[in-house]
């Protein structure tokens, strides 16, 4: 494993001020006049580079070489409910079918259920060159430990070279899981996904509350694992003479046995599900007290949209945590979004910038939001949302315009 290690007859307490001073996160201790990196440390190299000479050495991990001509295909679990395939299972498959152009590998569907055979024909119409179908009684509900073999059983025959998974629950569960098997990369949470000519997959994230953009490879194991949220990218439209095939796969009685027994299942009551939404009004830091909202809601209502927020709506406790969106709630991509008094932070954008139609009003004109907006109004929301809903009050707006295409972005 990689490491810093210290040359320890070289360090002495002045060695370590000058590294504590150095070090951002603090991993650096001094007790008993021995100098120690502790598990603070993040390889960020900084003592490496500014801190003093003769004192500190980088050991390398040994990279061990794969053959990557071994794995081939981009797969993608498909995540379902009894049968109903999660859409963000099709929004996948659009990727992996961008992906796999660059590398000219087929576009796989792990499937895993119970009488779920039929379903699977569904999948290659969007564009799969073959779905892998683990159809048994055993694989009814969701268990881990079966689940987890499945998936071992499929890498182990098949040997793809990436694999999608979407960012459901079950998919949080199950993609760490196999990866960790494999002592492989995951990365959660995806937002960007491109693909090298060599096939190392390159995933793309926000890190550290969203101030950076983190570009990770896996360069020296496969499978390569990621997770992406719904509602990030796009699904493909359905082909009319699909050429892909479903091959129905057989895996022994003995990984499909679990210490665990559903005795159970008590389906939950569907509420409001924020990434659905085709038209949201969403409200930040501009709103002064709760009370306001019943101005937002009235005209949200008067156009057919979700009211919905940023954090400190939350922390305020005047939402429901599952309609924030960002990078600590949902990703939505409704076809309209107002963004009324929010400034714009990448914690936030990271989560509704694929919206078809951005519209945002702001009183600062240098607000970041006005950067993804499509139209932007600058402005105090208490002025201009009393006037909007004078615009409409006698107009019938039961129905919001489709937006056919949305222009360029630009800020006002």
């Amino acid at each position: 494993m990689a490491g810093i290690k210290i040359i320890k007859q070289n360090a002495d307490r002045e060695t370590y001020e000058a590294l504590a001073e150095i070090c951002p996160f603090d991993a650096f201790s001094y007790e008993n006049d021995v100098l120690e990196v502790t598990a603070a440390c993040k390889m960020c190299k900084m003592c490496l580079k500014n801190g003093p000479k003769g004192v500190l050495i980088l050991e390398e991990a040994e990279k061990v070489a794969i053959d990557k001509s071994l794995y081939k295909g981009i797969t993608v679990y498909v995540d379902h409910i009894e049968g109903k395939i999660h859409p963000v299972t099709l929004e996948l498959i659009g990727k992996a079918r961008e992906l796999a152009k660059v590398t000219n590998h087929p576009v796989y569907a792990l499937f895993m259920g119970t009488n779920i055979t039929k379903q699977a024909k569904k999948l290659l119409t969007y564009g799969v060159d073959k779905v892998f179908v683990y159809d048994k009684p055993e694989l009814k509900h969701f268990v881990i430990e079966p689940y987890a073999n499945v998936f071992e059983d499929f890498i182990e025959k098949i040997k793809p070279s990436a694999i999608l998974v979407g960012a459901t629950n079950v998919g949080r569960s199950l993609a760490p899981r196999v990866a960790a098997r494999y002592r492989t990369g995951l990365t959660a949470d995806c937002t960007i996904l491109d693909m090298k000519e060599n096939t190392d997959l390159i995933q793309i994230r926000p890190a550290y509350g969203g101030n950076i953009m983190a570009q990770i490879v896996t360069e020296n194991t496969r499978p390569q694992f990621c997770t992406v949220r719904y509602k990030v990218f796009t699904a493909p439209e359905p082909m009319l003479n699909p050429v892909g095939v479903v091959e129905i796969m057989e895996i022994g009685a003995k990984k499909l046995i679990s210490s665990i027994e559903v005795i159970e299942v008590i389906k939950k009551e569907k509420g409001i599900d924020l990434s659905d939404a085709e038209t949201i009004v969403a409200v930040g830091r501009g709103v002064k007290c709760q009370k306001d909202l019943e101005m937002i809601h009235d005209f949200a209502e008067k156009i057919g949209a979700i009211v919905a927020c940023t954090r400190p709506g939350i922390e305020a406790g005047w939402f429901d945590a599952k309609l924030q969106i960002g990078l600590s709630g949902r990703t939505v991509k409704p076809k309209l979004i107002i963004a009324l008094g929010i400034s714009g932070a990448v914690q936030f954008t990271a989560g509704m910038q694929n919206s078809e139609y951005i519209i945002a009003i702001n009183s600062d004109p240098k607000a970041p939001i006005f950067n993804v907006a499509h139209c932007g109004m600058v402005g105090d929301l208490y002025e201009i949302l009393p006037e909007l809903l004078e615009l409409i009050k006698d107009q019938d707006t039961s129905e919001v315009p489709e937006i056919n295409e949305a222009p360029e972005r630009m800020a006002v």
